[in-house]
């Protein structure tokens, strides 16, 4: 069979990669002169596999409008972007506020992950593939003793999911991570989860879309995607700068473009691309760095270690499709990674940069087919498109082949908001 996967982040060269090796001749088409240049080129660099928390929950519209009176704030409206499509995401994701909600969106989200990890563990054995890989898990900094406590209700969400975690004190914060012990009096706490692991995810999106070249995956890059068009109940070709494409079947891996593709279709995405910002920094002291991902839980900033390189990430801005790199939020950014970490990496010399994140008002990704035959979705991942990328992908290509998929697709379909 034919496919034609729309995108080349690291959802649709993964996505490459099972249809490949599935037996089917796969074209990936991409605007970018190479994969992985846009949202997948500097995410915070963490796979949370057990970190995957829905965005949406109980107290959270409370906890909103306290951050939008803070200065250092993990989230930000942008009200000169608001719009009538920002304005119903919204709505939309504020009806996901509560325990029901919660809970159901939350094993939806740990299906996904857990599959992906096992995903991973599988690449890595069949691939010698590099990508600043480090297995030592995540550990969630707590400031205050006030902060503790309001983790109490993670923990029991933690508990029922049956992710191994641990509660751990200041001295067991400094043995995870040896660099804290610079900053003591700033750590009360923490939460270790030893499952997470961490990487760049542009190195491994182009390395894995080497192997895809290795299978036979045609990479059509520098082409602009103009639009889908259709008959009847098929997609008949999609038009490109390179002119028409055709195929058997139709893959959707656009990310927070997904919606702006599809509308014409009549096919209504919810995903809105929630903007977030890095800084990546040369490591300047190994012995004041982090060894793995460090979680600020007062401003929700990670801070992760890569082999050279420290990466720092975060911050959820509502600004629609607005790319342009706001000083402002640097601060946010910046001054985690000063205060917890003084002296381990070259802020003053860091990349800054901004991705969209495609995010759905559930927080669960948007997995499996349309109305349309032969056109299939692997989009909507929020924030964790690196982490469950291998699962999402492992999962449409079994769906686009015909095979039972490995975990249950209840509830992982765009039919859930019909």
């Amino acid at each position: 069979m034919k496919v034609l996967i729309l995108g080349g982040g690291v959802i649709g060269v993964t996505s490459a990669w099972y249809l490949a090796r599935a037996g089917h001749e796969v074209t990936l088409v991409e605007r970018q002169p190479e994969v992985a240049l846009e949202t997948s080129f500097a995410n915070a660099g963490m796979l949370s596999f057990d970190y995957s928390t829905p965005w949406g929950g109980p107290g959270v519209p409370l906890k909103a409008v306290k951050w939008s009176l803070q200065e250092i704030s993990p989230l930000h409206f942008n009200l000169k972007e608001f719009d009538l499509n920002t304005v119903s995401w919204l709505l939309k994701m504020l009806a996901q506020c509560n325990s029901d909600a919660f809970n159901i969106n939350k094993e939806r989200m740990l299906r996904v992950a857990r599959y992906s990890r096992d995903c991973f563990a599988a690449l890595r054995n069949e691939l010698p593939i590099q990508y600043d890989g480090r297995q030592r898990g995540t550990l969630v900094v707590f400031r205050t003793p006030e902060q503790i406590e309001a983790a109490e209700k993670d923990l029991a969400v933690l508990r029922k999911s049956h992710i191994l975690h641990e509660l751990i004190d200041r001295e067991a914060c400094i043995r995870a991570e040896p660099a804290l012990a610079n900053v003591r009096d700033k750590v009360a706490g923490g939460l270790s989860l030893p499952g997470d692991e961490t990487g760049d995810c542009h190195k491994f999106t182009q390395s894995l879309a080497q192997s895809c070249r290795e299978l036979g995956v045609n990479f059509m890059l520098n082409t602009r995607i103009d639009g889908l068009q259709t008959k009847g109940n098929d997609i008949e070709f999609v038009q490109t700068s390179a002119g028409e494409l055709r195929a058997d079947a139709y893959l959707m891996a656009l990310g927070s473009y997904s919606p702006l593709m599809l509308a014409p279709l009549d096919i209504h995405l919810p995903v809105y691309p929630l903007k977030g910002y890095s800084l990546t920094m040369p490591v300047l002291d190994e012995s004041r760095s982090p060894v793995s991902t460090v979680m600020d839980e007062a401003s929700k900033v990670a801070i992760t270690r890569f082999d050279d390189r420290i990466r720092v990430g975060g911050i959820a801005e509502i600004a629609s499709y607005n790319t342009q790199l706001d000083q402002k939020r640097r601060r946010t950014i910046e001054h985690s990674v000063r205060d917890l970490f003084p002296g381990a990496g070259d802020v003053d010399n860091a990349t800054f940069w901004t991705g969209l994140r495609p995010m759905t008002p559930d927080s669960v990704p948007v997995l499996g087919p349309t109305q349309y035959k032969n056109l299939w979705l692997n989009t909507g991942h929020g924030t964790l498109g690196w982490t469950m990328s291998m699962g999402s992908a492992h999962f449409i290509s079994d769906m686009i082949s015909g095979r039972t998929p490995e975990i249950d697709p209840a509830g992982l379909s765009l039919a859930r908001y019909s």
